[in-house]
C-alpha cells in the first residue's frame, strides 16, 4: 500500500470514530435529558399520591386512627429530605396498604394514584438502567462521552407492586 491511502484509510476510520462517538455522546444527552423528566414525573406522581391521601384522611369517611395514620405519613413524605425521601414514600404505602381505603368513592382514585406511581417509577428506573449500560461501554468512558453529568440512580420504594 501506498503512503498515501494508507492515510486516506486512517483519516476515514478518524472520521467514522469521530461520527460514532458524536452519535454516542447525543444519545446520551437524550437519555440524562429523559432521566430528568422521567424523575420530574415521578416526583409529580408522588405529590399527588400524598396529596390524595392527606385529602382523604381529612374527609372524616375514615376512623380517627386511620385517618392519623394516614395524615401522619402524606405529611412525612411530602416534607422529607432527598435522603429520606425512599423511606418517606415506602412508609406511606405501607400506611395506605395498612389502612382500609376502600371506601368509595375514595378507592378508584386512590387505586389510581398508586397505580400512576407504579408505572412512573419503573419507567423511570427503565430509562437510568439503559443510561448506565451505555455510559459503561469503553468508548463513552474512554473518550469521557458523557462529559460531568453524574450517575443516575434507580429509585428504589415500596410502591405496592
Amino acid at each position: 500500500m501506498t503512503l498515501p491511502l494508507v492515510l486516506a484509510v486512517v483519516a476515514v476510520l478518524v472520521l467514522l470514530l469521530g461520527a460514532y462517538c458524536s452519535w454516542t455522546a447525543g444519545r446520551l444527552d437524550r437519555l440524562h435529558h429523559r432521566v430528568a423528566t422521567a424523575r420530574a414525573s415521578l416526583e409529580t406522581e408522588l405529590a399527588r399520591r400524598s396529596a390524595l391521601v392527606a385529602e382523604l384522611a381529612s374527609s372524616g369517611v375514615l376512623d380517627p386512627a386511620s385517618s392519623l395514620l394516614l395524615l401522619d405519613a402524606a405529611h412525612r413524605a411530602r416534607t422529607a429530605t432527598p435522603d429520606e425521601r425512599e423511606k418517606r414514600e415506602s412508609a406511606l404505602t405501607r400506611a395506605i396498604g395498612a389502612t382500609s381505603t376502600d371506601v368509595e368513592p375514595w378507592a378508584g382514585e386512590l387505586g389510581l394514584a398508586v397505580r400512576r406511581v407504579q408505572l412512573a417509577r419503573r419507567f423511570h428506573n427503565d430509562i437510568v438502567v439503559s443510561t448506565r449500560e451505555l455510559r459503561r461501554r469503553r468508548l463513552v468512558t474512554w473518550f469521557r462521552l458523557a462529559g460531568h453529568a453524574p450517575m443516575p440512580g434507580t429509585i428504589e420504594l415500596e410502591d405496592g407492586s
